[in-house]
């Protein structure tokens, strides 16, 4: 937890947005024991590029006060990039509050991509099962639906050397900080899954935020395995076997290039007629990593 603090206030430096304000999540799993993703990131969880720290900038409140706050104000959705510990203490505390949810994106789970650290789950579900049930049976008691951006379209957002070097020509500050935060992860991804790049999940979902034509895919009632081998999968009821209302978006295709369009056109400040390079770049790279 103190680690994911840190790196957000470095991010919000690196941007010029330190006005964003970073509030401290759990710092465990609901009940199992917590297991980090170092091994995947670096021992600093931002590509072992070691940046200084960001001093002050501390909240009083914690991440569930916090929600409890804005979302009794109303008018209130959520963008969930790592696992739903969070969201299942606000549960716990302020179901009421939970309740006014307008829309829920989540980043994780997976339904016919294989899994990320076991055969058949995604890491943010995986790491927090009981939290990911809870959130789910809590949706679906209340008749909405999460959306569900998971492995099987994240796994087609890759960020490829070409597109870094892309990156870095057109701006070489930012290009250079994304290149150092990223380094492990790209040896990661070559060790593990011979993929020359890596799959950058965590912008698709707010991306698909941002722009609802990003994805695409089906509604189905979605619960989430909280024991045993399939510990941490969410399972799809896509043939409607339970005959329940759904209680998921679950994304299945994805536009890698019109996710790219608005990726460097944000982080760099770019026009699309700037980004004349682009298309060919991520149609190549597309076909490649096939």
């Amino acid at each position: 937890m103190e680690m994911g603090v840190s790196n957000a206030k470095k991010v919000l430096k690196q941007m010029g947005r330190l006005d964003v304000p970073v509030y401290a999540g759990a710092k465990q799993p609901r009940r199992r024991e917590y297991v980090s993703a170092l091994d995947t990131h670096g021992a600093d969880a931002l590509g072992e590029s070691f940046l200084p720290e960001v001093q002050g900038f501390e909240q009083k409140e914690d991440a569930a006060e916090f929600l409890e706050r804005e979302l009794l104000k109303g008018d209130c959705s959520i963008i969930a990039l790592g696992p739903l510990t969070n969201l299942a203490l606000l549960i716990d505390r302020a179901p009421e509050a939970f309740a006014r949810v307008q829309e829920l994106v989540s980043m994780g789970g997976n339904f016919r991509s294989h899994g990320n650290c076991s055969p058949v789950a995604e890491y943010n579900y995986w790491e927090d099962p009981d939290a990911a049930a809870l959130v789910y049976e809590t949706a679906a008691v209340l008749g909405k639906k999460i959306h569900m951006v998971g492995l099987d379209v994240t796994r087609k957002i890759v960020l490829t050397p070409d597109l870094l070097e892309y990156m870095k020509r057109l701006d070489q500050e930012t290009g250079a900080f994304v290149q150092a935060i990223t380094r492990f992860y790209f040896d990661f991804h070559w060790e593990w899954e011979h993929l020359i790049g890596c799959v950058i999940n965590d912008p698709l979902a707010v991306a698909y935020f941002a722009d609802r034509d990003m994805c695409s895919g089906f509604e189905a009632y979605t619960a989430i395995e909280t024991e045993g081998i399939s510990l941490g999968q969410s399972v799809v009821d896509a043939a409607g076997f339970y005959r329940k209302e759904a209680n998921a978006v679950v994304l299945t295709k994805t536009d890698p290039l019109r996710f790219f369009r608005m990726f460097f056109g944000r982080i760099l400040k770019r026009k699309e007629e700037e980004l004349d390079l682009l298309e060919q770049l991520v149609r190549w790279e597309d076909k490649t990593n096939i």
